[in-house]
């Protein structure tokens, strides 16, 4: 389960506090004290068979005594409760309970896997157990044993670490910061960090996620989910123990997942201020705008030493500052004189607007008898709609409390110094730059002729079925060489480059089964002065040449290595390891040149089983060739290469067609909404089209999609066909297919909503089967169908 529930859990309507107690430092008083100090408005009911009443309120002696089922029950009592008291919570509807036990007691695994049996068959979610609780502050809702309470804000704050939770909040509170949510996860022997991801990625009360971690315990999960959440706002994360041997796979994971990672404690603390007060469009450049020369040329320093840049203003940017402020010389930074007013710093605010090439605006100010800082901030929130792309602020000195909530409230981020404020921007810039890789348009996967991976297929299972878990040499180069690798047996050989040639680096590069994130790329270089340290670097495949590109940019060859060979052989090898599941360890060497990528004796091991990939592939299994209409048509599952085609296929609909299918008047899709049909994650979403063609002469015909939610329990559909092409029965070909792939997950329903008035769709699903009923909107109709006969069997 994922999402399941988790509604329950951060919308809470009612608690129990079961152990409440008024026992002083014991858990349950901690907690109770809390909920009531909160001012939760919903009802709060104490489970203890010790008292008849605490602080006014009617106390249960049993769970099962409940008047109602709690929407969370907060579980404070020893572990060999636990088993009793969920199964007394689910049979009563309770949907999520949170156990608050004393972390420094252990707990017998026994005992946690036979909570989870209690648990399960009432779809009753466990937070927990040695969790701190779960926060909505919105609500009032302090459900746990925080030792500092907590107020309403625009960031989430996620962690695996009760006593880090307990000192952000503390932090957080001293400043007059707040949280949508604030989640101690403790065991995670239910709700995980990609559950919790997956709920905040739509809630609409969440502006950005702070995650600090040290493990990821289901990396496919953790890594759909983070990828999905960091499509719809910035996720930056810590994780402890960096310097740990894992550090760089796991900086290399979060990057995959366009997740921005920080350095320090310090730096996730100050995004607190940045994304949860502020309001910062996407911008890579600053302009600064101050009053003294000194403090600009810190402010600069402190942008600079962050590696984020100042704006290099339009000509037109210096008249109109020249034209609003003619005794200030017109630059970035911007410097207003030791005699400038509070007004002065709106005026130059006013005359940049037009000129949205000079990116975000940072007021950096010290208080002077001409400025006061009270002042200024006033004319800050006066004239901010001046600020297109946003404006931060940093007051030396400080403010008082009345302007700092003045500003705040008005969407003006703070911060106590130029530095801190440098390294806030420069990682929403990391965040813009991650997001933009995730939405990028890779080439096409190297085009391999099925018949042959089928092959290699064979060959692997056949060595392995002869006893031989570990090939070289030529056995070796036939596997790979399958895949479009360059493959050189002896390595001797190998070390002559032809004339005109220069040998650049040898790159080692290792697949290894990581306990973790499943098959994992290392990929390891001498330094190129000798001095520096080795480069070092990881890749979770699936790769393709974006990805490969990041990897090689790294590089301190990149520029001297040939970009096109070393792309097709990072992919390559991917692709052999995507394909071949028997592979679970390679070793080889890279001899990059300046016109060649070869594989220098490579060695692969053999097994039966290895780890999931974190990642799921393109599912070339999906591909299907045949007849239709006297031509030959392709049905296979979407990828990112197909956006052009996709985007031709959009423009060949008529208006009306799009409106049935889109819900509304639709004139197009830029690149960003079409990178999103055509780069999806295999493992929660599924688009087949059909096509026709090659290359840039493809065509797609139709599209069919599912996505399925995270607990496997719906998948919502929808099919589109070229509008030249209805009625010759390629959509219901292209249903029926998606219906056979998603019963074939488990899925339990396919489901969908289709307007009233679009008959030739409604026709369609009564012929696949699907049975239709009303929704709370006369003009939409759900249809609906069974896919699992028996749930059991799932």
């Amino acid at each position: 389960m994922t999402v399941r529930n988790l509604d329950a859990l951060f919308q809470p309507k009612s608690v129990a506090v079961i152990g409440a107690s008024l026992r002083p430092d014991s858990v349950g008083a901690k907690v109770w004290r809390r909920v009531r100090e909160g001012g939760f408005e919903g009802p709060i009911w104490p489970v203890n068979p010790k008292y008849t009443e605490l602080d006014g309120c009617v106390a249960f002696s049993d769970a099962a005594d409940l008047p109602e089922a709690p929407s969370v029950a907060l579980i404070c009592t020893p572990g060999e409760t636990w088993v009793d008291v969920v199964g007394k919570l689910g049979r009563l509807g309770t949907r999520a309970a949170v156990i608050v036990s004393d972390s420094a007691k252990p707990v017998v695994p026994r005992v946690i896997s036979q909570t989870l049996a209690a648990a399960k068959p009432h779809l009753l979610r466990i937070v927990g157990p040695g969790s701190l609780g779960v926060i909505t502050p919105a609500l009032r809702a302090h459900f746990g044993a925080s030792s500092s309470m907590v107020k309403t804000g625009g960031v989430a704050w996620v962690s695996q670490s009760n006593a880090l939770t307990n000192a952000v909040l503390g932090w957080a509170s001293a400043r007059g910061l707040g949280f949508s949510h604030a989640i101690a996860l403790g065991g995670e022997a239910d709700v995980d960090t990609g559950d919790v991801l997956d709920y905040l990625a739509s809630d609409p009360n969440t502006r950005a996620i702070l995650l600090e971690l040290s493990t990821v315990r289901a990396a496919r999960k953790f890594m759909s989910a983070a990828r999905a959440a960091a499509r719809n706002k910035p996720v930056l994360v810590l994780r402890t123990g960096r310097s740990d041997p894992a550090g760089a796979l796991y900086a290399s994971a979060f990057r995959r997942a366009g997740m921005v990672r920080v350095d320090s404690l310090d730096d996730l603390l100050d995004e607190i201020e940045t994304l949860g007060v502020g309001r910062i469009a996407a911008s890579s450049s600053a302009t600064l705008v101050t009053s003294d020369r000194g403090v600009a040329a810190l402010a600069a320093d402190a942008f600079a030493a962050a590696n984020t840049a100042l704006a290099h203003w339009p000509a037109a940017a210096g008249v109109a500052i020249a034209s609003a402020l003619p005794r200030v010389t017109a630059g970035n930074p911007l410097v207003l004189g030791d005699d400038a007013k509070p007004e002065h710093f709106g005026l130059a605010l006013e005359a940049l607007a037009p000129h949205r090439e000079t990116g975000t605006a940072f007021v950096v100010h010290a208080s002077t008898l001409s400025a006061p800082v009270a002042e200024v901030a006033q004319v800050l929130i006066e004239r901010q709609r001046f600020a297109y792309r946003g404006l931060l602020a940093c007051f030396f000195g400080g403010v008082d409390e009345e302007t700092r909530d003045a500003l705040r409230a008005h969407g003006i981020a703070l911060h106590s110094t130029p530095h801190r404020l440098a390294r806030a921007f420069a990682r929403l810039v990391d965040y813009r730059l991650s997001r933009e890789l995730l939405m990028q348009t890779p080439q096409g996967l190297p085009a391999q002729i099925p018949a042959e991976i089928e092959a290699a297929q064979r060959k692997a299972k056949a060595t392995l079925d002869k006893g031989q878990s570990s090939v070289g040499g030529d056995e070796a180069a036939s596997l790979l060489g399958c895949f479009g690798l360059d493959v050189v047996v002896d390595a001797e050989a190998a070390a002559t480059v032809a004339e005109g040639d220069e040998h650049v680096v040898d790159v080692t590069v290792t697949l290894r089964d990581d306990a973790d994130f499943g098959p994992v790329f290392e990929f390891a270089a001498p330094s190129a002065d000798g001095v520096s340290a080795p480069f070092s670097a990881y890749g979770l495949p699936p790769l393709n040449p974006i990805l490969a590109r990041e990897i090689v940019s790294h590089s301190p060859y990149a520029r001297r290595a040939p970009v096109g060979p070393v792309l097709d052989a990072l992919t390559s090898l991917s692709e052999a390891v995507c394909c071949i599941e028997l592979i679970v360890g390679l070793t080889a060497v890279l001899r990059v040149t300046r016109i060649h990528a070869r594989l220098i004796a490579p060695r692969i091991t053999l097994g039966r089983t290895r780890g999931r990939l974190a990642i799921v592939p393109y599912p070339r299994q999906l591909e299907e060739t045949l007849d239709w209409h006297g031509e030959r048509l392709t049905i296979r599952p979407i990828r990112p290469e197909d956006e052009p085609a996709h985007s031709a296929f959009i423009a060949a609909m008529t208006p009306d067609d799009l409106r049935l299918r889109f819900f509304g008047a639709i004139s197009g899709f830029d690149h960003t909404q079409l990178a999103r049909m055509t780069q999806i994650d295999y493992d929660r979403e599924m688009a087949l089209i059909a096509t026709m063609g090659e290359g840039s002469h493809a065509r797609t015909l139709g599209v069919v999609r599912t996505i399925t939610d995270p607990d496997n329990e719906n998948a919502e559909f929808a099919v589109a066909v070229r509008s030249d092409l209805k009625g010759r029965g390629l959509g219901r070909m292209l249903m029926e297919r998606m219906v056979a792939y998603v019963r074939a997950r488990g899925t339990r329903w396919i489901v969908g909503e289709v307007l009233r008035e679009n008959a030739p769709m409604l026709g369609l699903v009564k012929a696949c089967g699907f049975t239709i009923g009303p929704t709370a909107d006369p003009a939409v109709v759900e249809v609906k169908m069974p896919l699992q006969a028996d749930r059991s069997k799932r």
